[in-house]
């Protein structure tokens, strides 16, 4: 994305245009396109030919990495407001209305690469579709209001009038829209308005109305809209240019797409898990590719199989939906719509069945299933995998997670290929569940680790920089009793491997972990490091769960949390663009959150916790504040793999990180404590210091407190 803050206002903008004194596309859409980083669209009708109008200037934006929202309201007929007093499901019948439109228009030649465009957009991420409707007092109208806006990062243009997204509301009929920008003083408020009209909207907050998702039914009917046309479909756009699509796979086998560069360590995994008869673990640093990995593994077999006449099931088992929806955009890349299982089971089992159907009768030589933990574990999945008889692939990702009692015992002995994924694939404080993995899935067939990646130019180098805290008076009393609590347990019982979970020894090694989290002086560091580079785009920052264990324990309850204070550090004090992304963040609003933060425009701060851990991806993050890591490695080889993902123009990334130490002064901690409580925070250092560009000055700055505390070879 061009970082030029100020785009729209070179673009000559007027304030008004109607059909007789000029041409809408040519002088308004165009020049607004080339300007934006964001058009937002609210219309009582959209049709994807309008996608083949604006031509250049939306091949532009796209090329850009432009982001598009857009509601609509779906054409209703006759017969869908039967079938909705009959009782019918609403967003059933409002998603077939929408899916209608979009396949009469695939029958419109000039539509067709409108159509194209709109399927590349949405798999890519960067295009999302919500229908809106009214429903007041036991009635469904048509929402008709239409209303626009592009944002620069800086500037928006609000504009509104009468013409519908549609070739004929841009081409073929009299219009007329009234623009306004924020420049300008007497349009600002009014395109401040119409652009908080749109934010209501689009979180369905409007009286009256409701606004419901519908990318993901879009991109399917758009799938379909595509296997109509054998072979390929090569699409005339305006400017004479040909964009080609590949048909996808009817029968539902993967095939690695032809536009798809397999890095040569990615074929090496592969080749290793079929050597071990398709089944192993890959413990792979983040960001160098898993998914793509096993896709390619999985599109392998497919056509091993599919020369014996066999077809194959494959099951996706991820953490959470999120990263459901982005094996989703990665499969259907590969050829194959999947079935997203989560949610309301209503939604999917329906189609799973008649998939395992199609499978038996030979009708559908693949399919893919992809899921949540949860509901992989929960009874209605469980049911389909019992019946299935054919091949299956279970890829577990983040594979770590399966080794929990509860989900192990669920994973199906039926299939006959397995593949985990994982950048740290032992449990910690768990080797049971580390041994369950390995009984399953097989041993680990390939291993790249960070500094590998790194080597290879997977992943970009990194300078770390350690910041040491000290805990106060109060933090390192409470700090002594509860180590001496931790030390009576483990000299009367040992150390037992439920420490992860809630028994009396892992409640008090999370309660010393977050004294050392929530240590008060982090704040004031933060300041400093965050004030240096105030300037800088792309910054993430990780803070503690929870509150300071002393305001838990008769302490002020009103306390803020850390994230909250950081948080008002950032944005007010600073005056630096910041935002939390946490567990109570909607799964909408995170996905808007994060292409703010992509623009390098809009969103300089990204707040969180543990929710950017997994599978969340932000390729662009350059800098990365460590207030707190837990000991386990799981957690901080993660964060140090979530910044040193590869993106445009990101050349290297810094990680700060802040290490707790105990008072200089006289405290209640006893030296050998105060050399464990050191010793433990030193094993995160020395692990981010070892491949860092700075690894020699990073030595240096902890040299006096390993002298202090005897650790020179820690």
């Amino acid at each position: 994305m061009s970082r030029h803050p100020d785009r729209l206002r070179s673009a000559d903008l007027h304030a008004d245009y109607r059909s007789d004194r000029c041409d809408l596309v040519r002088d308004f859409y165009v020049p607004a396109l080339n300007a934006a980083a964001s058009y937002d669209r609210a219309v009582g009708y959209f049709s994807a030919s309008v996608l083949a109008v604006l031509g250049q200037g939306l091949e532009d934006f796209a090329a850009r990495g432009g982001m598009m929202r857009i509601i609509a309201s779906p054409q209703l007929t006759a017969d869908d407001v039967e079938q909705i007093h009959a009782g019918y499901e609403l967003r059933a019948v409002l998603e077939q209305a929408a899916a209608r439109d979009l396949e009469q228009a695939a029958q419109d030649p000039r539509a067709a690469s409108g159509l194209g465009k709109l399927g590349l957009l949405i798999a890519d991420g960067r295009l999302d579709i919500k229908l809106a409707y009214i429903s007041s007092h036991d009635r469904v109208g048509m929402y008709h209001e239409k209303i626009g806006i592009f944002r620069d990062g800086h500037d928006l243009v609000a504009f509104k009038g009468s013409a519908n997204e549609t070739m004929p509301g841009l081409v073929g009929n009299f219009e007329s829209i009234e623009v306004f920008r924020t420049w300008e003083p007497g349009d600002r408020s009014r395109a401040v308005r119409i652009s908080q009209d749109f934010e209501d909207l689009w979180e369905d907050r409007t009286p009256l109305l409701r606004v419901i998702d519908f990318s993901a039914a879009a991109h399917t009917v758009i799938q379909r809209c595509v296997q109509s046309t054998a072979g390929k479909l090569e699409l005339p756009l305006l400017d004479g240019a040909l964009i080609t699509l590949p048909r996808p796979e009817a029968s539902g086998r993967l095939a690695i797409p032809a536009e798809l560069t397999v890095r040569d360590y990615q074929k090496q995994a592969v080749e290793r898990w079929f050597a071990q008869g398709g089944r192993g673990i890959l413990r792979m640093a983040t960001g160098t590719g898993k998914t793509l990995t096993a896709l390619s593994a999985a599109a392998q077999l497919t056509r091993m199989l599919q020369k014996r006449d066999q077809g194959l099931l494959t099951l996706v088992i991820a953490p959470y939906q999120h990263l459901v929806d982005q094996w989703c955009k990665d499969i259907a890349w590969f050829g194959v719509q999947p079935i997203r299982a989560y949610e309301s089971t209503g939604s999917w089992y329906g189609k799973a069945s008649s998939l395992l159907d199609a499978l038996a009768l030979g009708s559908a030589q693949g399919g893919v299933l992809v899921t949540t933990n949860a509901t992989f574990a929960a009874g209605p999945l469980q049911s389909i995998l019992t019946r299935h008889r054919g091949r299956l692939l279970v890829i577990a990702d983040e594979c770590h997670n399966l080794g929990a009692k509860r989900l192990r015992e669920k994973l199906p002995e039926s299939a006959s290929y397995r593949l985990g994924l994982s950048a740290t694939p032992e449990r910690w404080f768990d080797d049971q569940g580390t041994a369950a993995l390995t009984e399953y899935f097989g041993d680990i067939v390939f291993e790249m680790g960070i500094g590998d990646a790194i080597r290879a130019g997977a992943l970009c180098h990194y300078n770390y920089t350690p910041v040491l805290v000290e805990l106060d008076d109060e933090e390192a009393y409470l700090y002594a009793e509860v180590t001496e609590k931790i030390a009576k347990i483990i000299a009367a019982q040992g150390f037992s491997n439920d420490a992860d979970n809630d028994s009396p020894l892992g409640q008090l090694l999370r309660r010393r972990s977050n004294i050392l989290g929530h240590a008060r002086a982090k704040l004031p560091a933060l300041l400093r490091e965050i004030t240096a580079r105030r300037n800088d785009w792309y910054q993430l920052l990780y803070c503690a769960e929870g509150r300071h264990p002393l305001a838990c324990e008769g302490g002020d309850p009103d306390e803020p949390t850390q994230l909250q204070q950081a948080l008002a550090m950032v944005g007010t004090q600073l005056r630096m663009p910041a935002a939390p992304y946490t567990a109570e963040t909607k799964r909408p609003e995170r996905q808007y959150l994060l292409r703010q933060f992509a623009t390098g425009t809009q969103l300089q701060v990204l707040l969180s916790m543990k929710c950017l851990d997994e599978g969340v991806d932000v390729p662009a993050a350059r800098t990365a504040y460590l207030l707190a890591s837990s000991s386990n490695p799981r957690q901080f080889i993660q964060r140090r793999g979530r910044v040193l993902r590869k993106a445009p123009g990101k050349e290297r990334a810094d990680i700060v990180d802040f290490i707790v130490v105990p008072p200089s002064a006289a405290s209640d901690l006893q030296h050998e404590t105060e050399r464990r409580m050191v010793a433990r925070e030193l094993a995160r250092v020395t692990e981010f210091a070892r491949l860092a560009d700075n690894e020699a000055h990073t030595l240096d700055i902890l040299r006096p407190l390993r002298l202090r505390y005897a650790l020179m070879d820690t």
